[in-house]
């Protein structure tokens, strides 16, 4: 049989043309892959939606019955909502009303006006959950949280305890009191907060700035070293970090506690009375893990909570416990209010 040769240009349309077609497969394919996993985020926290609340538009996620009860479930630094990932079935399963809101500076929570203050103060952050309440029309809530998440739902308990059903806090009594910080602290405790001396210098807050993903997923591993996530797990929750303020709030919040920078003097009457380190009436879960080291019994501040209180201890858990036992986590959230 005779043949015809190819030419050169021609062999070199043909290979690009084969060329083409494979990169458009294996784009599709990832592209479809990336959809698969948005999709799954997307139904293990519900739908995410925004709603104008206080200072801010607030983005939260939904999910199980309007009729159940609320349980709002708060974030820390440097996380966010997909902490509870694996927490929010679990809770729909049982009939809750599941609500994980981005706090400010996180996520798709913006604010209203440019000229806002970017405040990270204690009394701001709580201040937005009841904000964020109010314009859902939620009166009461079962509230649960880990580091900045666990002080925003102690300070709303301390506050405002009618608003809530029963509270879930990691680490414990985190309220923050302006004159205790100022005394030093053994070398060896001191050493553990050096990321908020580092964050009270500018060359903190611009390395902050200029080094956010590889700064936050050093806390992480810090924080919980016996945690192996991977790389989607924790970019999963890096593009949070994108938010415009984000830097900002994170500077002033560690600036404030150190007394480096003033708050707004409209949340003065809210940080007198939590100066005062008020005690909890509300029904309480407080959990501890291998990052509370000597204060994992929870001795220190068992006698700040008076009502209903049960004080819950995690071996080999580190800081992220909603994501690393969202079982435990979630399980006393179910008992908090039995």
């Amino acid at each position: 049989m005779k043949t015809t040769p190819i030419n050169k240009n021609s062999f070199t349309k043909i290979a690009s043309k084969m060329l083409l077609i494979a990169a458009l497969f294996f784009t599709m394919t990832f592209v479809n892959a990336q959809s698969a996993k948005q999709i799954t985020t997307a139904s293990a926290l519900g739908t995410l939606k925004q709603i104008n609340a206080g200072l801010l538009n607030v983005g939260y996620t939904e999910a199980g019955s309007s009729t159940g009860i609320p349980v709002i479930l708060l974030h820390g630094w440097p996380y966010d909502i997909h902490s509870y990932n694996e927490v929010v079935p679990i809770l729909v399963s049982k009939g809750y009303r599941v609500l994980t809101p981005y706090l400010r500076g996180s996520g798709t929570t913006t604010f209203l006006s440019k000229e806002t203050f970017r405040n990270g103060q204690q009394a701001a952050l709580a201040s937005d959950i009841i904000a964020f309440m109010d314009a859902l029309k939620i009166d009461k809530a079962i509230i649960g949280g880990f580091d900045w998440g666990a002080r925003t739902a102690v300070v709303m308990a301390a506050l405002w305890p009618e608003r809530l059903n029963g509270l879930v806090s990691v680490s414990g009594y985190l309220v923050v009191n302006l004159e205790s910080n100022l005394k030093p602290l053994s070398p060896q405790a001191e050493l553990g907060w050096w990321y908020q001396y580092y964050f009270a210098t500018e060359r903190g807050k611009l390395g902050y700035s200029q080094n956010t993903y590889e700064f936050n997923k050093l806390i992480w591993k810090i924080a919980s070293p016996l945690w192996n996530f991977d790389k989607a797990t924790y970019d999963q929750t890096a593009r949070s970090f994108d938010n415009p303020d984000h830097v900002a709030i994170v500077i002033h919040n560690y600036r404030w506690r150190q007394s480096l920078e003033a708050g707004e003097t409209k949340y003065d009457s809210l940080e007198k009375k939590l100066a005062a380190r008020p005690a909890i009436k509300v029904p309480t879960i407080t959990i501890a893990s291998d990052f509370d080291g000597a204060f994992a019994d929870g001795k220190a501040y068992a006698n700040k909570f008076i009502g209903k209180y049960e004080h819950r201890i995690l071996k080999g858990i580190g800081h992220n416990v909603p994501q690393e036992d969202p079982k435990a986590f979630a399980q006393a959230i179910i008992d908090v209010t039995r």
